[in-house]
Formats: C-alpha cells, sequence, structure tokens
C-alpha cells in the first residue's frame, strides 16, 4: 500500500508554480555560463546549514557556520553546536553526491539520519526507527510499531507516485508527511527538510545547487511550525502546507533572481570574482550599505586589501561608492 497525500490544486498554487517556473528559467539561463558558480553553491549550502540548524535552536551566527566551513577556529561555541553544524554539511554533501540516485531506500534515509544525528542525539541511536514513543509540541507522532511501515508506504510514494506531481508539490508533501510520522526518535526537522532539499535535487529543479529555501523557514519559525500544525487541524489536507512551501519557493527563487542580477557584469567582458570578492557582494547584499571601516572589520583585512578587491568591482559597475571621502560608503548598484 501507498501513501495518498490529500491536497487541492488552488488557483493561488497554480498561480505560484507558474512565476516560479518562469523564476527558475531565467535563473538557470543565466547560471550557464557565469564563472562564479562554485562560491555561491558554497554560499548557498552555508545558508541552508545554519538556516536548517538554527531552527532547531543552534546559536551559531551565519559567520560562524562560514568559519567552521573552512576549518577555522570560531570562540564561545560549544562542542555540540559545531558538530551539528559539520554533521549538516556533510549531510547536505552526501544528499548532492546522490541527489539522481534513482530509488531511495529505509538504508538510504539511516545513513542520511547517521550522519546528521551522530553525537547529537538526545535520545535513541542515530541512524534507527525510533523505539520509543515522542511528542512534537502538541502533535503525538505514530506509534513506534507503526513506524517502519508507515515508512515503506512514503517511500513507495516517493519513488513511484512523487514524479507524477510538479517537485514543488512533491517535496513539500514529503517534507510534511516525513515530520508527521517522525521515525527517529531525534533529529527529525533537519532530516526532514534535507529530504526535500533531496526531492528537488532529484527532479532536476535545483540542477546547481544554488537554492535555500530553509532560510524562509528559520526567518519566521512560529509561520513554519503553524503551518505544519494547520495540517493536523483540517484532518491532513495539504493544501495548505503547499501552498506556504511554494511561496517559500517563490521567495528562495526571487532573491536568487536578485542576487545574479547583482553578481552578473554588464561589461563586454566577465569579471571572475574572487572567493573575497563574493563574501563582500553578500555582505553588502545583507547590509545595504558599509563604511570602508565595516568592510575591513567584516572582511578581517587591511584597508589596501580591501581595495584591491573593491576596485574591480567598482569599474564593472556591480559597486557603487556614496559620499565623500570620510564620510562615504559602499553598496550595490541598482540592477
Amino acid at each position: 500500500m501507498s501513501y495518498i497525500p490529500q491536497f487541492n490544486i488552488t488557483p493561488r498554487l497554480l498561480s505560484l508554480v507558474e512565476t516560479i517556473a518562469a523564476l527558475r528559467e531565467r535563473i538557470q539561463g543565466a547560471a550557464v555560463e557565469v564563472s562564479w558558480i562554485p562560491a555561491l553553491q558554497k554560499d548557498t549550502r552555508t545558508r541552508n546549514v545554519h538556516a536548517s540548524t538554527a531552527i532547531e535552536g543552534n546559536p551559531l551566527t551565519l559567520e560562524q557556520v562560514k568559519a567552521l566551513e573552512e576549518g577555522r577556529e570560531i570562540a564561545a561555541s560549544d562542542v555540540r553546536s559545531r558538530r551539528e553544524v559539520l554533521n549538516y554539511f556533510a549531510g547536505l554533501r552526501y544528499v548532492e553526491k546522490h541527489s539522481m540516485k534513482e530509488r531511495i531506500c529505509h538504508e538510504d534515509l539511516f545513513e542520511l539520519h547517521r550522519i546528521l544525528a551522530g553525537e547529537v542525539m538526545d535520545q535513541g541511536t542515530a541512524g534507527s526507527y525510533r523505539m520509543i514513543a515522542v511528542r512534537v509540541g502538541n502533535h503525538f507522532p505514530p506509534a513506534a510499531a507503526d513506524v517502519s511501515g508507515l515508512m515503506f508506504e512514503l517511500l513507495d510514494w516517493w519513488n513511484k507516485d512523487a514524479a507524477k506531481l510538479s517537485p514543488v508539490l512533491s517535496s513539500a508533501i514529503l517534507h510534511y508527511r516525513f515530520e508527521d510520522i517522525h521515525p527517529f526518535a531525534d533529529g527529525n526537522g533537519r532530516t526532514g527538510r534535507a529530504l526535500a532539499l533531496w526531492e528537488l535535487y532529484r527532479r532536476g529543479f535545483d540542477s546547481h545547487h544554488i537554492f535555500s529555501v530553509d532560510e524562509y523557514y528559520w526567518e519566521d519559525r512560529p509561520c513554519y511550525y503553524a503551518a505544519l500544525d494547520a495540517v493536523r487541524k483540517t484532518g491532513e489536507d495539504l493544501s495548505g502546507w503547499i501552498e506556504y512551501c511554494a511561496e517559500g519557493v517563490r521567495q528562495t527563487l526571487e532573491n536568487v533572481w536578485l542576487r545574479v542580477q547583482v553578481l552578473e557584469v554588464k561589461s563586454p567582458e566577465k569579471l571572475v570574482l574572487r572567493p573575497n570578492q563574493e563574501r563582500l557582494l553578500q555582505l553588502l547584499r545583507d547590509h545595504g550599505r558599509m563604511t570602508p571601516a565595516q568592510i575591513w572589520e567584516a572582511m578581517q583585512i587591511s584597508r589596501q586589501g580591501a581595495m584591491g578587491l573593491l576596485r574591480p568591482l567598482l569599474d564593472a559597475g556591480m559597486v557603487e561608492k556614496i559620499g565623500g571621502k570620510k564620510t562615504g560608503y559602499y553598496a550595490l548598484c541598482a540592477p
């Protein structure tokens, strides 16, 4: 027997899917020939790790997560927080490596969970379905004795029927149903979001791996949990949840498209961005504008080093300086 999700294709969902398709086509087309894709992939992976672990309460900042990925030491952090972050990086690499796997089985889920939850489990064993009853807020997931059977049904649906739907829908359905079953004693949130990403990769939706939908969930965690809970309150009708997830994909792609426009050099010759220039552009996007002193401090480089990064960006029309010598600041040029 296979899992049969219950939902309706609403006019709003249709509109969202159409908008998403158009945005994705633009982004994929723009990304074909650019030389900064590896840097963008690295940044997206870091943002994904930060967002998904932060949803679960991990206190590390985005900058600290970046430092861990680069092998740098960070101050004022506990062992568990660091391990959660490093585990998630490893989990994303596992998903990327197996992004084209045609059939997913229980052992694939066990391996992913072992990677994500190793050494950070509060209860239970990493890589094994739970043997205990659990509670998630007001939700009481199915009994432990039923988990294996329910996961068999979900995997059967994922491997056979999910491909009949848009990946925007199938990833949302997979995400919800996994969280509803809550098959592991701990680490289900991180694993469920990784599986939703895996579905997007398997279906070729994010072939460049430059989208990070988890940031959408993290930016309004109460809304994320409320959307999950609303499915149960409506008799397992997934319509609202799928709309919520589709809106997250839309917002994510809009942000990516804006960034692509910023990074796309409008001069005849393409500028090959160095990693530090990619990081500087990201800082300017996040902060809006920065003084020279703020740039030096954030980048941990000298004034001369900062200017070496800025000059090509200024010449290419990607960054502009506004104001005088002493009171001026730098900002991204309008697309």
